[in-house]
């Protein structure tokens, strides 16, 4: 490239720039005297007018801490930073001339050449992103890394200044090329965006210490500003507490959440310890937690981390977090993500999704907040409890099968990956084999079910004479009541609640041996003992012949009964109380070769079937 306008001989240092300086101070004075004194009236009237030179010289002793001079932005030999001429002793040079600057951008000093770059794409934007232009072309004739930092018009080419990195690498804030790791620019933000998104302010509510460019568009300097290093990074707004972040992004349930209000120290992070954060404790940080908002390794959505559950896990380890999740997701039975990475879109339709079990799937991270119920709140309740808040903000689907943006209840969390998905459904493991087989829970709870746990609604049976208080026939229980960490507190545990991971399989918050020839005790039932008297149960008083069946015979619970629930099928007879035989231990009678149950009214039924070698032909109980 040709400097069409050498001004190798043209070396005044700011200082004695004297051209027009009586109209430039008035113009300052007057905006002064007029009571528009404010910081961002004085840098507009010095950047329509003047370069940064000559504002150093002329402004008031007010703005001294608004300089350039030994900001990192000061390039001269005597600046602070690691880049830095060798020799040149001007602060400006590095991007204003008085004379033959850019002539697209007055006293511009630097060259522009035409470049494609990378930029920001997501699942989740619903902007356009184009090319940089404006203000953010400028900022990148260095921050690119392409151009010599020393390259300014006002020198010969062959002339540069000379500096310490030629440079900018991403060490010393170069962004390179590739912008797909770093916040979008150059787009327009106004209404209909906002709008359109849920999740970010009204432009119009944006005050003028974010000014955005030409047609109301989000550039470089709408977060930064160049000549002001005040609040560090060259920013306009703090960004303790994420202020900076938030003037934009309204995000739902942010304001109460715990990554927002946590006074938890960052320290003992473990996936990577010696990454620094700007501020001492979780809620100082906020947003930088977990975003970086230029080269980020987690380019969709700016992660911190590659693997978004690393993300997680670098706190939620018993040393941030208050709990140890991830010993939990290493337990026997888990929900662990790290072994499904990189599958979650917060974009992805809830009802077709590929099988994955990540943090974000289950928790929204601005919106989760602590878990506050306790087992007695919980226990007996004959509503529908609302979802619990560590999951609150989640996508989910209904019991009748519908998309939900933000789940009501516990069990649409659970449905997106344990209901209709066929993907999700193939990659699970059957842990019993059934009579009526079937891995879709949503199938099993339906009400119109023969018979049901009672996780949607209120269960059939009205004679349950087994059930511990407080649970009566009109409670309504969760998934987490069974599925859950085995130190999960809410069981009277120490660890964290949640189906994170448990010792039992499948995930299970107590012991449930499925096992044929299991001996009866109240650990190998401890799941089913939970709700349901042992006493009661091996007194007979719903069933006469439970206690031959589950301690003379060793027969598991499991044998006959389905803890879900049982599709309406018009396979084995009859499914009520949760009759749904275990076809690895319980065959067809020998001598009918049926294989069911009949239900023949309260407390009496009948069984034709072969078991532990006896047969039952139409054998017939009542109490």
């Amino acid at each position: 490239m040709t400097n069409n306008s050498p001004m190798s001989s043209n070396r005044v240092a700011c200082p004695s720039v004297s051209a027009g300086m009586t109209s430039v101070r008035a113009g300052f004075m007057a905006a002064l005297t007029l009571g528009h004194a404010t910081r961002r009236a004085v840098e507009s009237f010095a950047i329509r007018h003047l370069p940064l030179a000559i504002l150093l010289v002329l402004a008031p002793p007010v703005l001294a801490q608004w300089h350039v001079q030994h900001s990192p932005h000061d390039l001269s030999r005597s600046g602070p930073g690691p880049v830095k001429a060798v020799t040149e002793g001007e602060v400006c040079i590095f991007c204003h001339t008085p004379h033959n600057g850019a002539p697209d951008t007055p006293l511009w000093n630097r060259f522009d050449q035409p470049r494609h770059y990378r930029i920001y794409d997501s699942s989740t934007t619903d902007a356009r992103i184009d090319q940089p232009r404006g203000a953010s072309k400028l900022c990148l004739s260095c921050h690119d890394g392409v151009l010599a930092v020393g390259l300014v018009r006002s020198r010969e080419q062959t002339d540069p200044i000379f500096t310490t990195f030629p440079h900018l690498t991403r060490e010393h804030g170069g962004l390179g090329t590739d912008l797909g790791d770093d916040h979008p620019i150059s787009f327009r933000y106004d209404r209909a965006l906002a709008a359109a998104d849920g999740q970010l302010r009204n432009p119009d509510t944006l005050t003028e210490r974010l000014p955005l460019g030409p047609h109301n568009t989000v550039e470089c300097t709408t977060c930064h500003d160049p000549h002001n290093n005040r609040l560090g990074n060259f920013l306009n707004v703090p960004d303790r507490m994420s202020a900076i972040c938030l003037s934009c992004h309204d995000l739902h349930g942010w304001k109460v959440s715990s990554h927002a209000i946590s006074p938890a120290p960052v320290i003992g992070r473990i996936v990577d310890p010696t990454e620094t954060l700007p501020y001492g404790t979780v809620r100082d940080n906020a947003c930088t937690n977990c975003h970086k908002v230029h080269s980020a390794p987690g380019r969709e959505r700016l992660l911190r981390f590659v693997h978004e559950e690393q993300g997680c896990l670098n706190c939620h380890s018993g040393n941030v977090g208050a709990f140890n999740i991830a010993r939990e997701i290493e337990k026997r039975s888990n929900h662990s993500g790290r072994r499904r990475t990189g599958a979650h879109d917060p974009a992805e339709d809830a009802l077709v999704t590929r099988a994955h079990s990540e943090c974000v799937d289950c928790h929204n991270p601005h919106s989760v907040r602590g878990n506050i119920a306790t087992a007695r709140i919980r226990a007996g309740a004959t509503t529908l409890l609302p979802i619990q808040p560590e999951m609150s903000n989640v996508t989910g689907v209904t019991a009748q099968g519908g998309r939900t943006d933000k789940a009501r209840f516990e069990y649409e969390v659970c449905l997106k990956c344990h209901g209709d998905s066929a993907p999700v459904i193939t990659t699970l493991r059957e842990t019993v084999t059934r009579q009526v087989g079937d891995l879709n829970v949503r199938s099993d709870f339906r009400t119109s079910n023969e018979s049901f746990h009672p996780v949607f609604d209120h269960g059939r049976g009205r004679d349950v004479p087994s059930l511990v208080p407080p649970y009566t026939t009109s409670s309504i229980i969760t998934c987490t009541d069974c599925h859950n960490s085995d130190d999960a507190r809410i069981n009277g545990g120490s660890g964290p609640n949640g189906p994170h991971g448990s010792i039992f399989e499948p995930l299970l918050a107590r012991n449930y041996d499925t096992r044929d020839f299991a001996v009866e005790s109240a650990q190998t039932y401890a799941l089913c003992y939970g709700c349901h008297s042992r006493s009661s149960i091996l007194n007979n008083e719903s069933f006469p012949l439970h206690n031959l069946h589950v301690v003379n015979e060793n027969a598991p619970c499991s044998a006959c009964h389905d803890a879900h629930g049982v599709p309406n099928s018009a396979r084995g007879g009859d499914h009520s109380h949760l009759i749904n035989f275990d076809i690895s231990i319980v065959r067809p009678s020998d001598v009918s070769r049926r294989l069911e149950f009949r239900d023949t009214g309260r407390l009496s039924g009948s069984c034709t079937l072969t078991c532990h070698g006896f047969n039952h032909e139409g054998l017939t109980y009542q109490r």
